[in-house]
């Protein structure tokens, strides 16, 4: 039975998803559930991308242990540099670095020649080499280059202290028996490719990714880099999910598995959905509403009977299973840090002292608090973001009868903001009257609101996603009252857009 390694390329790859940027604590909340879940890798960002992107590796690799922390890195010096100086404090740390083989991007992107491409890859290898112990280094388009150059500057990479070498998959262009064919050819052709470890990167542009991902496994790849949910540059990339689940349901025909912890699976993926506000379809493989869900009669008599009839997947292995009353208005701070533990959150005293008057405030509203109340609750505080303006009163009169109307209060520095405003209904009114208040000049582009748990005194959660000058930022709210619940993502989007956007970070494998 062979382990198969499993990069994690969520907070790079996946963040390229279109409005998917991710500030400095929601990474560094990913990350620690990254570790839990138990990857061997996490990509962590694209050092010299942007100012934040550094910070946020850094940060990372200093405060979460366990997978091999790792930045990307294009074939120049100063990325290699770069991405070393933000994964120099992690205790195990690789450097990822790139440069495309296929004819087409060498021409019309690089404008290089395959023999310059060749050596820059060499050369940059050396370097990353001389800097940590563990390299990776992919060359780009590979599915679109030359099957003979490919051999030649993987073994030349190999040789120059490459431990990994990654077969990507870029635009999604390959087909699963012409992709394990190719994985079949490196193995053969490649000389000294017992030193290395074949990895795979597919994309999702055909559909194909998790397919040609199994079919790499299939012919000698050792490594999977995938996301959580799939997300990714254009299509997405490799869904982590479906690919462990593949792996271990199907092990009779893979004979291997991964490290995963799969029972993770669940909150992993409620907590990517959270972050970065892009939902997963109900009928998603895995981790979808309805992948468990089963209307049929003729299903539903026969899982009554016995489960495997039409369930091959237990769903306690992915973590999914019903909700338990744990906590109430009674449960003092002790029960209150020791659950937290349980589901997977270490705070600090002072973080912990913040969010259990959060939780008194919401026990006084709701009989019953939920692991998934606790989890918004602290996605919340944790991922909190610097408070240019901060909700102090809200008030709301609306019915069939009577022109909707909001009144609210807005903390601006040191100022007091009063407005009230009407509206075509009471989250319009509301909208309108924090609009006045801050005088933002946004556009309200997406606004989406869901329930966390079941019952009419459910905790309510808003993402709203607001644009102004090219730039667009996600909020998010959450509270037992609807509307209150959409003024708190309505000025966290606008606390985001204050503070600023991160630069855009370039495209990759």
């Amino acid at each position: 039975m062979r382990t198969i390694k499993i990069f994690d390329t969520t907070l790079r790859d996946g963040e390229q998803s279109p409005g998917a940027s991710m500030n400095i604590g929601e990474k560094l909340q990913l990350a620690r559930q990254l570790a839990r879940l138990g990857v061997d890798v996490i990509e962590a960002g694209f050092a010299i991308a942007s100012p934040g992107d550094f910070e946020a590796i850094k940060t990372i690799c200093s405060e979460v242990e366990g997978p091999v922390m790792c930045s990307l890195a294009r074939a120049r010096e100063e990325d290699i540099k770069r991405a070393y100086e933000a994964v120099m404090e992690a205790p195990k740390r690789r450097i990822h670095t790139f440069h495309s083989t296929s004819d087409i991007h060498l021409k019309h992107q690089f404008r290089v020649s395959r023999e310059e491409a060749l050596r820059r890859s060499v050369e940059m290898v050396k370097l990353a080499r001389s800097l940590v112990d563990d390299v990776e280094f992919s060359p780009m388009d590979a599915t679109r280059s030359d099957a003979g150059y490919l051999c030649e500057v993987l073994e030349a990479v190999i040789d120059a202290g490459a431990g990994t070498v990654n077969i990507p998959d870029t635009v999604g262009y390959s087909i699963p028996n012409e992709f394990g064919a190719l994985i079949k050819t490196i193995t053969e052709k490649v000389k000294n490719i017992n030193k290395a470890v074949i990895s795979v990167h597919c994309h999702n542009d055909l559909g194909l990714a998790v397919a040609n991902s199994l079919s790499a496994v299939i012919n000698g790849a050792g490594q999977i880099e995938c996301t959580i949910n799939g997300i990714g540059e254009r299509a997405g990339n490799c869904s982590m999910e479906e690919v462990v689940m593949a792996l271990r349901t199907r092990r009779d025909i893979f004979n291997a598995d991964t490290n995963i912890n799969t029972e993770e699976i669940m909150r992993s993926s409620r907590l990517v959905t959270k972050i970065t506000g892009i939902s997963v379809q109900p009928n998603k493989a895995i981790v979808g509403a309805n992948a468990f869900a089963h209307e049929s009669g003729i299903h539903q008599d026969g899982l009554l009977k016995e489960k495997s009839t039409y369930e091959i997947i237990r769903p306690e292995t992915i973590g999914l299973h019903k909700t338990k009353l744990v906590l109430g208005k009674h449960s003092g701070r002790h029960a209150f840090k020791t659950r937290l533990k349980e589901i997977g959150y270490e705070l600090t005293d002072e973080e912990i002292n913040i969010a259990f008057e959060r939780f008194k405030k919401l026990a006084d509203q709701k009989k019953d608090i939920f692991d998934e109340d606790l989890e918004t609750l602290i996605s919340e505080e944790v991922a909190k973001v610097e408070e240019v303006y901060s909700l102090i009163d809200l008030n709301i009169t609306s019915g069939i009868n009577q022109k909707p109307t909001a009144m609210i209060k807005i903390k601006a520095g040191d100022n007091i903001i009063e407005k009230t405003e009407h509206g075509d209904g009471p989250v319009d009114a509301t909208y309108k009257a924090i609009v006045s208040a801050t005088d933002a000049k946004c556009s309200l582009l997406k606004f989406e609101v869901k329930s966390i748990t079941g019952g009419t005194d459910a905790l309510g959660e808003v993402m709203v996603t607001l644009e102004e000058g090219g730039r667009s930022v996600r909020g998010h709210g959450a509270d037992t009252d609807i509307i209150v619940a959409s003024a708190k993502a309505y000025i966290n989007a606008l606390n985001k857009l204050a503070k600023g956007m991160r630069d855009k970070k370039p495209f990759c494998c």
